[in-house]
């Protein structure tokens, strides 16, 4: 399938079959996001694990957290590379299991194979956004340290480079070189139309779409604008009858939590006040949800004994967890009802199936 990009132009997304998804997710799970096994560097950022600090304290690795990087900077350096994942070829992807991870060549062979469609890194995959962060994993350092010590900063959140300085007047071109250099030493091209320098003028400087002219990344304020009137359009929804019982509600609602919450990854006065008023109109239950409750309890009941150990046992049983919570708001009887029926049928792990 495709999805559109911000720029108009469609991504390719693949869906692996579910037996490998179970097989990436366990890559994922006791290689890639093992702290014990890879310690993820400062710069980058993005679909990795939180890290640990010198101090103890959990190190978020998220977006906000690399915009932070580059607060009180004068003028940046974007680099976009063009179709990041579908440049990923095989013999990158095996280079990290083999050179960096150092894995025995067949087992490198079979894991790069397990990664790879066709010959390369594909959206949809789950190991994919690890492999991405480390297809530069023998030359990225380097190149960050001769930036640092020419006094700038640099981050890289999956395939977003941003380079930062806090003169205004800076020149890239030395920098634009070695990260150009770098790409190209991995035949990953660069996204000219996106590859640009931006200086502080009457227009804010942002990273990731957040506002780095202070001294913690800010939402621009039309952003802050247009959540606030998503907040308001969703209490319209909730006002027309019967409407905040049904699914497209619920899409909405959730949609606009999501948003919401955004304001108190960034420390926003506005995000308590406006999600009070989300909960005061949380999505209701129909008759519609006890009937879909009840049957799916009863699809679960039926695959518990064979099934109740996978991946989408697991994922049916949370699904009809978060229905019961709905439930709960109106129909709180059923709702403790099923939920106790559930208790019984809990996914578990394979080798404990035994005791079920």
């Amino acid at each position: 399938m495709h999805i559109k990009k911000a720029d108009g132009t469609n991504r390719p997304i693949y869906n692996p079959h579910h037996l490998l998804r179970r097989i990436q997710k366990k890559i994922n799970e006791r290689i890639f996001s093992d702290t014990k096994i890879i310690k993820w560097p400062g710069f980058l950022y993005g679909s990795i694990p939180n890290q640990t600090g010198s101090s103890g304290q959990d190190v978020s690795k998220d977006y906000v957290a690399c915009a932070a990087v580059h607060c009180g900077a004068k003028s940046l350096l974007k680099i976009d590379v063009e179709s990041f994942f579908d440049n990923i070829q095989r013999d990158i992807v095996l280079n990290i299991f083999s050179k960096f991870l150092k894995y025995p060549e067949d087992v490198a062979d079979v894991l790069t194979n397990i990664c790879c469609y066709k010959g390369r890194l594909v959206q949809g995959a789950l190991t994919s956004s690890y492999i991405a962060s480390l297809c530069l994993w023998d030359v990225e350092g380097n190149v960050v340290r001769r930036l640092n010590l020419k006094g700038l900063r640099y981050t890289r959140l999956v395939d977003d480079i941003t380079v930062s300085s806090v003169g205004l007047a800076t020149d890239f071109s030395y920098a634009k070189k070695l990260v150009e250099d770098m790409l190209s030493d991995r035949d990953l091209p660069i996204k000219a139309s996106k590859t640009k320098v931006y200086r502080m003028s009457s227009e804010p400087l942002t990273v990731h779409s957040l506002r780095v002219n202070f001294s913690s990344p800010r939402l621009p304020a039309d952003e802050v604008g247009r959540i606030r009137a998503a907040v308001k359009h969703v209490e319209r929804l909730a006002s027309e009858p019967n409407y905040i019982t049904t699914h497209s509600y619920r899409k909405v609602y959730n949609r606009c939590v999501g948003r919401v919450n955004k304001l108190s990854r960034v420390g926003h006065n506005q995000h308590k006040i406006l999600l009070a008023r989300l909960n005061k109109i949380k999505p209701l239950p129909s008759f519609s949800d006890i009937r879909r409750a009840k049957a799916m309890l009863a699809r679960l009941k039926s695959d518990f004994g064979s099934k109740g150990h996978t991946h989408w046992y697991r994922s049916r049983y949370y699904r009809l967890d978060q229905r019961l919570r709905i439930l709960s708001r109106r129909y709180e009887r059923t709702s403790d009802q099923i939920r106790e029926e559930i208790r019984g049928i809990k996914p578990f792990k394979k080798h404990s199936s035994e005791t079920h």
